[in-house]
């Protein structure tokens, strides 16, 4: 089995362990896997390209989540299958899909790993794998971007940010249109759109222990003041969250937003950018694969990785 990694020396967990390209095929040869490792300067479209014309069944996405979705959205429709090797700041995928965030205990574990078909969201035309929020976050999403790795007054700086965003933060008046449930307009502070939904329970902050349900998650913030946001926190941890006044939970299988701005800001998967608006959402069922560890993964059981799944993924998958 040859693998094809996409390595970001940006993310998180790579910065600050100081990880290079050289480090990461070393690991990959400590464990006798066959891997390109692919982290130089180039944009991530011209790395992408050459994974795609590589022989490699698997390509690994060694960075965050928004490297993961980045990848994923080229791997939709093909026969590639996408891995994910932890090295961002929150890692959410790869903690959805139970993958070890041990760098190494994750390269050691791929080969016992087996093919899983996930859902896929799309707004606009583009994937995301884990969720979608606009209003007052994608903001402080992008403030806290900038100091990343700065020093305690910076990062002080941002904590004063925080308080004011949230204390000035102004409603906005969105339309909600969808074939699941009442059209209405909403004034929010936030809504978020997620691939199929969050858990609830003690510690499980933005699990999902379903990623193939077929479904998207609709979350509307209201309200979100400073106090409304440590108070979700606490309940987050406390696994109750779900149950506060300040949001609403509904189900969809596709969702228009609009609002009288032609464009608007969005976080997709952690990464901030603009969309025009009105923003059209879909959930693409089993659209994607990826490399789980079946046995310890509750997200979907051992009936979905069977020998057909893994026989377009070449003769060294159809042979383990």
């Amino acid at each position: 089995m040859r693998y094809h990694v996409i390595f970001n020396p940006k993310s998180g967990t790579s910065l600050s362990l100081g990880l290079t390209s050289e480090a990461l095929t070393q690991a990959f040869a400590d464990t006798s896997l066959q891997a390109d490792v692919d982290g130089g300067d180039d944009d991530l479209s011209i790395k992408l390209d050459r994974a795609l014309a590589s022989k490699a069944d698997i390509i690994i996405s060694a960075g965050g989540d928004g490297t993961a979705t980045a990848i994923a959205e080229r791997l939709v429709g093909t026969n590639k299958c996408l891995a994910v090797l932890p090295l961002g700041t929150a890692n959410l995928l790869a903690r959805d899909l139970a993958v070890p965030l041990a760098l190494e205990t994750a390269i050691g574990s791929l080969a016992q790993m087996r093919p899983l078909e996930i859902d896929v969201g799309e707004v606009n035309g583009r994937v995301f794998l884990h969720k979608v929020v606009v209003g007052v976050v994608p903001s402080i999403a992008a403030a806290r971007e900038r100091v990343r790795g700065e020093s305690a007054w910076k990062l002080l700086g941002f904590a004063r940010y925080f308080v004011r965003r949230l204390h000035h933060a102004r409603r906005t008046a969105v339309s909600i249109t969808s074939r699941d449930t009442d059209d209405r307009i909403e004034r929010i502070h936030a809504i978020a759109v997620a691939n199929n939904a969050y858990d609830q329970g003690w510690g499980k902050v933005f699990c999902r222990s379903c990623l193939n349900a077929g479904s998207l998650t609709l979350y509307v913030l209201r309200r979100l003041t400073f106090g409304d946001a440590v108070r979700l926190g606490m309940k987050m941890v406390a696994g109750t969250w779900q149950d506060d006044a300040a949001i609403t939970i509904e189900t969809v299988r596709s969702v228009t937003l609009n609002s009288k701005r032609g464009r608007i800001s969005v976080m997709i998967d952690g990464e901030v950018g603009i969309l025009e608006t009105p923003l059209k959402f879909r959930i693409r069922p089993k659209a994607l694969r990826v490399l789980a560890p079946v046995a310890e993964n509750p997200t979907v059981d051992d009936k979905e990785a069977t020998n057909e799944d893994r026989s377009s993924l070449g003769p060294a998958l159809r042979a383990s």
